[in-house]
């Protein structure tokens, strides 16, 4: 079973670590260093951004990091999806890594999806879909949420955490059964 804890100060070296390696480092294009980890995580940690950061954990041991939050909380991001969909009152969003190589490619992916958008359905309970755009060359994370029971809605050109991506995206949407 996959469980989940809000990320506090503590797992700071571990996602830095996480972060530093090659397979995560491709798509979220990110300073590893412990003052960028701060930096970056801290806010969310203290509870001063409205977003969540977790750890996902399975037999008691760390192995993926999470995030959430309601589109509502980030005004720009928000104008930039619904420029390219209706993005349904309440919604939110997700984002995940699975912080091993070791741990990639054995369907992990897929139960960590679904595991956290049926949490997050829980957090949020006013909200009924959950919006996620992904960058259309990371076909391993888009067909994760495909298998974790996720749509593709449609298309967006959006801003790329990595600049040596083009902007599109695929955005796939989960609704609250």
């Amino acid at each position: 079973m996959i469980t989940f804890r809000r990320v506090v100060d503590a797992d700071f070296p571990l996602i830095g670590q996480w972060l530093s390696h090659p397979h995560v480092a491709r798509w979220w294009n990110q300073d590893s260093s412990v003052a960028a980890v701060e930096r970056d995580f801290g806010p969310v940690a203290r509870g001063e951004e409205p977003a969540q950061d977790l750890l996902a954990f399975e037999d008691g041991a760390p192995f993926a990091l999470v995030q959430r939050c309601r589109w509502v909380d980030y005004p720009e991001d928000l104008a930039a999806i619904a420029a390219y969909i209706d993005m349904p009152p309440e919604a939110t969003t997700i984002d995940y890594l699975i912080g091993e190589v070791s741990e990639i490619h054995r369907g992990r992916g897929t139960r960590l999806i679904a595991a956290f958008a049926e949490d997050t359905f829980r957090a949020y309970p006013s909200s009924n879909s959950i919006i996620v755009p992904v960058v259309a060359g990371n076909r391993q994370s888009w067909r994760a949420l495909e298998k974790a029971g996720f749509r593709r809605i449609g298309e967006a050109q959006l801003d790329a955490d990595n600049p040596i991506d083009p902007p599109l995206h695929y955005v796939q949407r989960l609704d609250r059964v």
